[in-house]
């Protein structure tokens, strides 16, 4: 289910959001009835981060290999088409 409260729930009710956070709730909060940002546990940021950070330094490791290099728009059409 969606935890969605206004952002001045957490200023005035921190530790209840951190509560939910920290149990894995990731709470989206809104700014004048429009969302505004999600907050989310370490752990679950790093659920959601760990797998591009691997793939980037792949492609580092890759491309410090090799001399070939691609063009915007080759990198794009190739996975776009």
């Amino acid at each position: 289910m969606l935890r969605i409260k206004p952002i001045s729930e957490l200023r005035n009710n921190f530790s209840a959001i951190e509560k939910e956070v920290n149990n894995g709730t990731p709470v989206y909060l809104t700014k004048n009835g429009y969302g505004a940002m999600v907050v989310l546990s370490l752990e679950k940021y790093a659920e959601l981060t760990d797998d591009i950070e691997f793939k980037l330094d792949e492609a580092d490791r890759a491309a410090a290999l090799s001399d070939k290099r691609l063009t915007h728009d080759e990198v794009f059409t190739k996975y776009r088409g």
